[in-house]
This record gives structure tokens, C-alpha cells and sequence, in this order.
């Protein structure tokens, strides 16, 4: 409240300046103390302090100039904490509501101050009100909105219009600029409610079930009809709903807001980008033209020849047989077991042929048998082009995890589909495979051929079941030629390689060990990685397994026929010394 003259302690000030001016010094004085407290005020000359704060009501401005000595007191020289009122729309705190507006001063005024403003009828509690909700509204942009009338309808039109006139003699306020931040984020709000509306109803009408028309109900309405018109929400608080706060100890600032309305505008234009790419690379599929992609992801269309025997050789199954996995697996088990059984016989007791008894006498039989297995692939790989065995293949000539036959894994040893997946394979067999067959003939390189095909198809097969990925098939010769080569550098652990005669002497080469070791750790990582499902890493490792096995197994029985051969010509070289030693006796 303001100080009364009859309380005010005279200043120094004051006091010196009545003993040189004498009693014409009242206006002087006042003068004097009016400059004092100007000259520390940063604000400019149409706004004057008092000890009420910013924007007090300065009588001055409708009074004469003559002031009597009562007025002195209301001006005051302390200016160093001076209150500040909200001004910009940024800054509006979001406690505030439009019944109870803003502060335009830090103190209230009194009833004199409310008098020169208004008049006698207004009492100084509801005039200070009305001119902290107009303050408030200024500020808020909603100067003219119709829906906060409700908060000053207690008023008459003319004391809103005299608080109005004097909130902007005091206090500048740029309400222009409040009321367009006002209107964009009124209509941003509007937009996130008609999304949320619109999400809703989409959620809605997919959880409904859809139910067909009938002719005793009405028809959906038409689409063609206009979309019904979104009410403004009244707001009787003055303020919009705000959103939760950031988690900046500093609040949301300006640059946050614009920040946060650029990165929902940059969104939407990027989310219609990419519905309009989608959109475009869609006609483009139907019409059957446009990007790369879009051309090599459309299916070749069979011709009706092909899409004939296409559906010959396709199974009328709509899903797996309900089989446990031991039912599934239980046959192609068993053929496993007897084709490792014949393995190891082939190999004990397969005695290789007279030269006039060979079909190629000219060619070393290592690479007369690795021809023989490679034109074996090569035709399979041709009769995958003819149609009318796409019945027969498919039932003995690939993995089918849903539907097993023992044979299948055998047949798949042979069979490719791909042109380079063949190509690969093979020249990998004949890499290691002709090396291996000269190190321990056909019988043991045979056995161990179809041992790791066959190991390897049914580790895949296992793996499958187990897994429960009986929509997945596998074919091909890797898990066969993975065991050829493992076997090799099985028997060759010990020896040094050298690639293209890298590295160069006298640096020694890696160990048949270490080419071991780097395909088992080829395999084993991307076995737990997505890649398992394009490439049949489970037969690989099966047919590793199996190539170090029986290389170790050929070697002991190479090894154990060896001593027997040697024992055998130690004891015939014994029995020739007798016989000639009996000889000469008889002779003498």
C-alpha cells in the first residue's frame, strides 16, 4: 500500500532542499525527487515506479500540473528489485486461468487509484480483478474471444473499455503477436484432436465386426457425403491443454516449441513422401514398370505348360502332418544308420579293379571317379528343367522337413537348382576331392562321400524338426564336399599349406588344423544369426563332423592293413630262407 504523508520521515534530500528554497520549494522538491527516481529506470519515459511496482497509476497523466504536497510520498527512489509483468505469450505460465488473469503490478491498487480510473462505483478488489483478467487476456491472446465473456459479464462494457485503455497507456503489449501464437496453437490442438478422433474411429471400426449388407438394412452411408465438421472445443479457462512437461530443469522454452512444431511438420511431409512412393511403386507393379526393384520382386508368369505340371508336382497338404518329432525323424534315422553301415563295408571290402577291367584306362582313376560324381550332379541339375519330373525330384531329390522320405537324403546329395550353386560346388570337389581320393583310394573316398552327405542332410533335417521350421527345404552336395574337404586336411593336420605360394620363404604356412578351424568358425557364429535360414549351415557342419570321423577311421584301418602287410612279407621273407635252405641240403 502506499505511504501516508503524515507517516513519511522527512529525507535528507528533502530536508536540504527546504532550507534553500524556502516555501517555494514544495514543487521543487518534488521535481527534484521525481528526477532522482527516473534517472535509475531502464524503462522508457511512459512507464513511472512507485513502491506498488511497474505500471502504477500515475495521476499526473489527468491531473493539472499544480500538485499539492499529499502526492510527494507516492514516488520512491528504491529501484534496484522492481517487479516485472508477464508480458509475451511465450512466458504465460500455465497455472494461469481467465477468472483469475495475470498480475499487472506487484501490489494492488487502492481505492483512490481506482476511483481516478474508473470512478467511485467500482470498489478497489473487483477493479484491480477486472484489470488483471483483462491484463491476463492481452497476454493470452484472447482479447476477443466470445467464450471467456462469462468471466466479465459482472462488468459493464465501459469499465473494460477505461481498464483496457489504461493497461495499454502503462503497459506495452504486443497483442497482435500474442494473438497469432494463440490462434497456431489452438489450431495445432484442434489437428492433434481430429488425428486422435480419427485413430479412434479407424480402431473402432476394426475391432467391429464387419457385417454384410442386407436388403431389410440400410445401406453404409455414401463416402461421397462431406465429412462432418469438427467443433471448436471451448476452453472457458483461457488456455489450452498443455502437453507434459520437458524434462529440462528449465521448462520448455520458445526454441523448443518452434524445434518441436518443425519436427512434426518435417514428419508429416516425410510420412506423405513415403505413402506416395508406396502408392506410386504399387501402379507401377501393376502396370509392370518402373523401378528395378519393383521389376525383379515380380513373379515370372508361367506359361500353361509350366503351370500345368507346376501344380501336378505341387502337394495338396494345406499344413504339416501333426507328427511328433521321433515319428518324423524315426525313418530317415534308420537310413542313416544303414547307409554309414554300407560305407564301412564298401570301404573294408572294396578291391579296386584291373587296369583292362577299368571304363577309362587312360585316366587316373581319382579323377574318373571325382568326373563320375560331377556328371552325376550336372544331369540332376538338368532334369530340375523338365517339368514333367518335378513330382518325382520333389519327393527324392530334396529335404522336406514337413514331409521326410528316407531316400531324399541320399538323392539330395546330387541335386541342384542353381546354376552357380552347382558350378561352386563342384569345383570345390574337385579341388580337395581328387587330392583326398589319391591319398586313400575309391572305397574309402566313396565311403566317406556319401557319409557326410547323408550325416549332413540329417543334422539339417534335425534341425529343422526341432526347430520347428517344417516349411523350410534343403538340397545340394555342400555338406558331402565339406566332408571330402575336411577329411583332407584331416589327414594333413600336421602339414604346412601354402596358397599360390604365399606365404614366401622361409615363413611356413598355416596347418591342416587351422583350415579346420576356420570352417567350423565360418559356421558356427552365423548358426545362431538369420543367415541360417538361406544357407543349410546345420548339413555343413554335419558333413564336417563327418569327414574328420572317417578320415580318422580310414586311417587307422589304413594303418592296421599296413602292419598286416608287413607282418605278412617279414613272415614270407622267414619261410624263403627255409625252403631254399632245405633245398641245398637235398642237392648235397
Amino acid at each position: 500500500m502506499p505511504i501516508l504523508p503524515s507517516l513519511s520521515p522527512p529525507s535528507s534530500l528533502r530536508l536540504g532542499l527546504r532550507a534553500i528554497a524556502g516555501k517555494s520549494g514544495n514543487s521543487l522538491i518534488s521535481s527534484a525527487a521525481r528526477s532522482f527516481s527516473t534517472r535509475h529506470s531502464p524503462i522508457p519515459p511512459c512507464l513511472q515506479y512507485s513502491n506498488g511496482g511497474l505500471g502504477a497509476y500515475s495521476p499526473s497523466r489527468i491531473q493539472p500540473k499544480h500538485r499539492t504536497e499529499s502526492h510527494l510520498p507516492r514516488i520512491q527512489v528504491r529501484t534496484l528489485f522492481r517487479f516485472r509483468a508477464i508480458t509475451n505469450y511465450v512466458n504465460l505460465p500455465e497455472s494461469y486461468q481467465d477468472d483469475t488473469g495475470l498480475p499487472f503490478r506487484r501490489e494492488d491498487l487502492n481505492q483512490r487509484e481506482i476511483n481516478v480510473i474508473f470512478g467511485p462505483h467500482l470498489e478497489a478488489e473487483r477493479g484491480n480483478r477486472l484489470l488483471r483478467i483483462i491484463h491476463g487476456r492481452r497476454v493470452a491472446g484472447t482479447l476477443d474471444d466470445p467464450n471467456l465473456s462469462v468471466n466479465t459479464d459482472a462488468f459493464s462494457d465501459a469499465d473494460r473499455a477505461k481498464a483496457l485503455e489504461y493497461l495499454r497507456a502503462n503497459i506495452p503489449v504486443d497483442e497482435i503477436v500474442n494473438a497469432g501464437l494463440r490462434a497456431e496453437d489452438e489450431l495445432r490442438y484442434l489437428e492433434e484432436q481430429e488425428q486422435q478422433e480419427q485413430q479412434e474411429r479407424e480402431k473402432e471400426a476394426i475391432d467391429q465386426p464387419v457385417e454384410e449388407s442386407s436388403p431389410e438394412r440400410p445401406a453404409p452411408q455414401s463416402p461421397a457425403q462431406p465429412p462432418a465438421v469438427v467443433e471448436k472445443v471451448n476452453v472457458p479457462i483461457g488456455q489450452l491443454p498443455k502437453k507434459p512437461k520437458s524434462d529440462s530443469p528449465y521448462g520448455e522454452s520458445l526454441f523448443d516449441k518452434i524445434r518441436a512444431r518443425n519436427t512434426a511438420r518435417r514428419e508429416a511431409e516425410e510420412k506423405k513422401a513415403e505413402e506416395e512412393r508406396l502408392k506410386r511403386e504399387e501402379e507401377d507393379a501393376k502396370n509392370n514398370i518402373g523401378t528395378l526393384q519393383t521389376q525383379v520382386n515380380k513373379p515370372r508368369e508361367l506359361s500353361p505348360f509350366m503351370q500345368k505340371w507346376a501344380a501336378h508336382a505341387t502337394s495338396d497338404l494345406k499344413e504339416p502332418p501333426p507328427l511328433k518329432p521321433w515319428e518324423r525323424l524315426l525313418p530317415s534315422v534308420a537310413m542313416t544308420v544303414l547307409v554309414l553301415a554300407g560305407c564301412a563295408i564298401f570301404a573294408v571290402m572294396y578291391t579296386p579293379p584291373r587296369l583292362s577291367q577299368r571304363a577309362w584306362p587312360d585316366i587316373p582313376p581319382a579323377a574318373a571317379t571325382c568326373l563320375t560324381l560331377i556328371g552325376l550332379n550336372l544331369s540332376v541339375y538338368f532334369l530340375w528343367k523338365v517339368p514333367m519330373l518335378w513330382k518325382f525330384l520333389n519327393r527324392y531329390f530334396i529335404v522336406v522337413a514337413a514331409t521326410p522320405r528316407p531316400f531324399q537324403l541320399v538323392g539330395a546329395i546330387f541335386s541342384h537348382q542353381k546354376f552357380s550353386h552347382a558350378i561352386m560346388n563342384m569345383v570345390g570337389f574337385w579341388f580337395f576331392g581328387t587330392r583326398l581320393h589319391d591319398d586313400i583310394g575309391r572305397g574309402n573316398f566313396l565311403a566317406i562321400y556319401f557319409s557326410s552327405g547323408v550325416l549332413g542332410f540329417m543334422t539339417s533335417l534335425s534341425y529343422l524338426v526341432f526347430t520347428k521350421a517344417l516349411d523350410c527345404t534343403t538340397l545340394g552336395a555342400s555338406g558331402a564336399i565339406y566332408g571330402v574337404a575336411a577329411a583332407f586336411f584331416w589327414l594333413h593336420k600336421y602339414d604346412e599349406f601354402k596358397l599360390f605360394g604365399y606365404p614366401p620363404d622361409p615363413l611356413s604356412g598355416p596347418q591342416g588344423l587351422a583350415f579346420i578351424g576356420l570352417m567350423l568358425g565360418l559356421h558356427i557364429f552365423p548358426l545362431f544369426s538369420k543367415r541360417a535360414r538361406s544357407v543349410d549351415i546345420p548339413s555343413h557342419l554335419g558333413g564336417l563332423v563327418a569327414g574328420v570321423i572317417g578320415a580318422d577311421l580310414v586311417k587307422r584301418h589304413m594303418d592296421e592293413k599296413a602292419r598286416v602287410r608287413a607282418e605278412k612279407l617279414k613272415t614270407m621273407g622267414v619261410l624263403e630262407k627255409t625252403i631254399q635252405v632245405k633245398d641245398a641240403e637235398k642237392a648235397l
